[in-house]
């Protein structure tokens, strides 16, 4: 992981809200430059402030917040494209009771996964529609390396990918990114899409997960059939977690693989995200914005 980009409606009220609440700092500030927006493919995004947001731990993982136009049609957890991000937190417990006084919804109080003691999850709603998980890793797994927070409320570590058909996303993500399926199809009951959709509490959803080695940092996620395309403005970012941004080994590697499916040729952008190296952003099946920078 490198970072995640927010598209949020009041950039002020935005920062407060991840400083205040998720105890991230501001890194850096400006406007978001014609080139930048351009290898995004949302050239109306240039000219718009952003703001990237560092965990208290001082991870060089990143939230970037861009400022952009709210959609009145977007809804969370009912569209195709990037729906959560995942930050790791030291007491889920303790998290829950700061939420409760922020102004995040609580949309999935904390609660063990079935089978999955280990990891101890909730989650809660911005006002943008966007969706953070607050997760406790309390034991390693054998087969994974998940990331223990070093602050109270620490870095991303997972984003969530909803798909309109997640065999195809698994397979896009492999031979663009050159990266593995860490578990596969997996059967749970998932009370958050169940009510976006309501859809009875007891369906199983199906998800999968992505690693480089041993890290885990994608889950993908089969959505309804009644899911949709996310509605958005012409140019702009998409509404709620708009870019998924990854660091990747042997970026000549990745650029030959990916030649003819850049939105731009990539290039060096400047911003600490990017850290002076080339960067370049591909769109995943259901148009998901991915950005790789080299590492």
């Amino acid at each position: 992981m490198r970072a995640a980009t927010l598209s949020v409606a009041d950039l002020d009220r935005s920062i407060g809200l991840y400083c205040d609440w998720l105890d991230y700092t501001v890194e850096e500030k400006g406007e978001i430059d014609a080139a930048l927006a351009a290898s995004w493919g949302t050239p109306n995004a240039a000219g718009r402030r952003f703001a990237v947001l560092r965990p208290s731990s001082g991870y060089d993982i990143f939230i970037r917040l861009v400022e952009g136009t709210p959609h009145p049609d977007f809804k969370a957890l009912t569209t195709y494209g990037w729906s959560a991000i995942e930050v790791c937190v030291q007491d889920v417990l303790a998290a829950n009771e700061r939420m409760l006084e922020s102004p995040f919804e609580i949309i999935g109080p904390p609660k063990e996964l079935d089978g999955l003691p280990a990891i101890y999850p909730m989650q809660v709603k911005g006002p943008d529609e966007e969706i953070v998980y607050l997760t406790q890793i309390r034991e390693d797994l054998p087969e994974f390396d998940l990331p223990r927070a070093e602050s109270p409320i620490d870095r991303l570590f997972i984003l969530v990918m909803a798909c309109s058909d997640m065999k195809a996303s698994l397979a896009w993500m492999a031979e663009h990114l050159d990266i593995a399926i860490g578990r596969d199809e997996l059967v749970i009951v998932y009370t958050m899409l169940a009510k976006a959709f309501d859809l009875p509490m007891e369906d199983p959803h199906t998800i999968s997960t992505m690693v480089h080695g041993k890290d885990v940092f994608l889950e993908l996620d089969q959505m309804p059939e009644q899911a949709s395309v996310r509605a958005g403005h012409d140019g702009e970012l998409p509404p709620g977690v708009a870019v998924g941004t990854f660091w990747v080994p042997g970026f000549d590697d990745i650029d030959a693989r990916n030649k003819g499916h850049w939105i731009t040729p990539p290039a060096i952008h400047s911003s600490c995200v990017y850290g002076g190296k080339r960067s370049g952003t591909l769109r995943a099946p259901d148009g998901t914005l991915v950005e790789v920078v080299e590492a």
